[in-house]
């Protein structure tokens, strides 16, 4: 066996079909779609999931969970990182974040984390403080106010 002797086996390349090349092919006028039909149309065929118009699978299934939106809160949510700008001993308010642009809008109330290291000592007052953002502003010698 030589490298340029090297070909497929025998039945291993199949030609393509060419539709709609007369009747002996065998896919000559209607090129394999049948005769009418919603599919035999250019852009025919329905939408993924469609079942002629029975509610569909997606549908059927029952709902898992529960979702009480009536009383969820949308939380500005602020890391402790973001408050290293302000200079020692500053009172740090939702109305100053909001001023210094740090936050768009208040929302039903600003939450402190506890992501990253706060450097300066710092009165914040906010609505709502995770225990580690809490003891980091603590450290610093600053002071939180659940407002």
């Amino acid at each position: 066996m030589e490298l340029h002797k090297l070909r497929p086996p025998k039945g291993a390349k199949k030609a393509r079909k060419r539709k709609g090349i007369g009747p002996g092919t065998g896919l000559g006028k209607t090129a394999g779609r049948g005769h009418g039909g919603q599919n035999s149309r250019s852009g025919g065929g329905v939408r993924p999931g469609f079942e002629g118009g029975q509610t569909p699978l997606q549908g059927r299934v029952p709902k898992r969970g529960f979702n009480n939106k009536r009383y969820t809160k949308n939380w500005t949510i602020i890391n402790l990182k973001d408050l290293n700008i302000f200079a020692a001993e500053t009172v740090v308010t939702p109305e100053l974040l909001l001023e210094k642009k740090i936050i768009k809008k208040i929302g039903d109330g600003v939450k402190v984390l506890g992501n990253g290291e706060l450097s300066v000592k710092l009165d914040v007052k906010a609505h709502g403080f995770t225990k580690s953002a809490a003891a980091k502003i603590e450290e610093q010698g600053g002071t939180t106010e659940v407002i």
